[in-house]
């Protein structure tokens, strides 16, 4: 997923538009988790970027991509690039670092 969200609609209240963007963004990834693996594969990880407005995309890791978004809409950025690719995951070992 390789989207640019605008952060206002005519028709909608900020804080429905960014409930909005969240939504499609945990739909994505509910969708992306339910795809049936690789043989050899343990998961699906995620790579995500996003960037405030036209600014370079920072790499962030799934967990902080709400947050991210919050942060973009409380300095009144015009919009945010959101680009979520999913990629084979492996599980390592307790032992190995």
């Amino acid at each position: 997923m390789k989207k640019q969200f605008p952060l206002s609609a005519s028709n909608h209240q900020p804080a429905r538009v960014i409930e909005q963007i969240k939504n499609d963004v945990r739909k994505y990834l509910k969708r992306e988790r339910k795809k049936t693996l690789p043989e050899g594969v343990d998961f699906w990880d995620f790579h995500c970027k996003i960037g405030m407005g036209d600014g370079v995309p920072e790499p962030k890791h799934v967990e902080e991509l709400t947050a991210a978004i919050d942060q973009a809409a409380a300095s009144q950025c015009a919009s945010v690039y959101i680009e979520i690719l999913a990629t084979p995951g492996f599980r390592k070992a307790k032992g190995d670092s």
